[in-house]
């Protein structure tokens, strides 16, 4: 008789996955009745393990070095600075848009930070909840000049390559359908897959933010100069990191963490000065750094915990500076994503 035990090893190990992904999920939403949720899971782990994208400069990717980088990757280290003491605890899972939200709810993930849009649909019925809003963005339409566009209404008939479940899959049906137009999608689960296409030619237009779009032609593009995106902006793209729906606890610290590197940006707290402003005479400083006891609390932790975002990971001016500004191949203005005081959306409520 044939020897099944192995055979019957690996039956069964789909289901113990699925066992443990469901008992996580189950955990995490009934942690705000005092069970144990995401953030004892990570405590007792030693780790976060955060959800990104497979490949999107500016948000996330990997350089040359392997070293994982972007604004949703700091994002993710500035959780792992505050819950763990060390913003290199941490593993990267990389997702597509696809299996991006199953991996968040069957506990895959601790937390998702992946170009995350907030909608309704995904709030009420995705089973997650988004935190901050760390970027504000659009939909748009990247074309090479040579195609001979000067709006979106030129492109009656064109071939545009768009991620499947995405924003951008529905903005761009949308719009065509406003308008009269008529366009052939063509559907590419994988970013750089995506990427590839379009600028070998099979598409005539990509459509994404403009975010990523500014992306793609800075990285892939041989002649960034050959490419223009059209002044055309599509709906509204509030992202940030999002966490499993019912783990309030987790939520609120995941939440104030990113308003803690606004509210540090705002103050003139970054990673140079910090040790220097514990001296500050300013309460709203004092209350961010834990100088004055009892901001920890709320999110069950210590006093300290915002002191030490800022200190390993930095503030968000420092955050986009290097990601998205200045300091990165795209380049992108502030714009939106300046602070409110700036004339942008990005704010923090009050730390009292």
């Amino acid at each position: 008789m044939p020897d099944m035990r192995g055979a019957t090893c690996s039956m069964r190990a789909p289901l113990i996955r699925g066992l443990a992904a469901l008992a996580a999920l189950v955990l995490g939403m009934l942690a705000g009745d005092g069970m144990a949720g995401t953030l004892d899971t990570v405590k007792a782990r030693g780790n976060l393990i955060c959800g990104v994208s497979d490949g999107r400069a500016g948000f996330s990717s990997v350089d040359s070095q392997g070293r994982w980088t972007g604004l949703d990757v700091d994002s993710c280290r500035a959780i792992a600075a505050v819950v763990l003491g060390d913003a290199t605890k941490i593993t990267f899972v990389p997702l597509t848009v696809q299996n991006r939200f199953a991996a968040l709810q069957s506990g895959e993930v601790d937390v998702l930070a992946r170009t995350v849009t907030w909608t309704l649909t995904r709030d009420t019925a995705g089973g997650i909840d988004v935190t901050a809003v760390t970027f504000y963005d659009a939909q748009g339409f990247l074309v090479p000049k040579s195609l001979g566009a000067k709006t979106a209404k030129d492109l009656d008939g064109a071939t545009i390559c768009v991620l499947p479940g995405s924003t951008s899959e529905r903005a761009v049906a949308a719009y065509f359908k406003q308008h009269g137009l008529t366009y052939k999608p063509v559907v590419i689960q994988g970013q750089k897959e995506l990427y590839t296409a379009f600028f070998s030619g099979r598409c005539d237009v990509y459509m994404q933010s403009t975010s990523g779009l500014s992306s793609a032609r800075a990285n892939f593009a041989r002649n960034p100069d050959d490419f223009v995106i059209l002044p055309e902006r599509l709906g509204k793209d509030p992202m940030g990191p999002a966490v499993r729906h019912g783990d309030n606890q987790w939520k609120d610290l995941v939440t104030w963490v990113m308003f803690a590197l606004f509210e540090a940006e705002e103050l003139g707290v970054n990673s140079k000065n910090v040790d220097a402003m514990l001296k500050s005479e300013d309460p709203d400083v004092q209350r961010l750094l834990g100088v004055v006891p009892g901001v920890g609390a709320g999110l069950t932790l210590d006093d300290r915990w915002a002191y030490r975002a800022i200190k390993l990971v930095g503030n968000y001016a420092e955050l986009f500076d290097r990601n998205m500004g200045a300091g990165s191949p795209l380049k992108l203005d502030r714009g939106q994503n300046a602070l409110w005081r700036d004339g942008g959306l990005i704010f923090s409520p009050s730390f009292q």
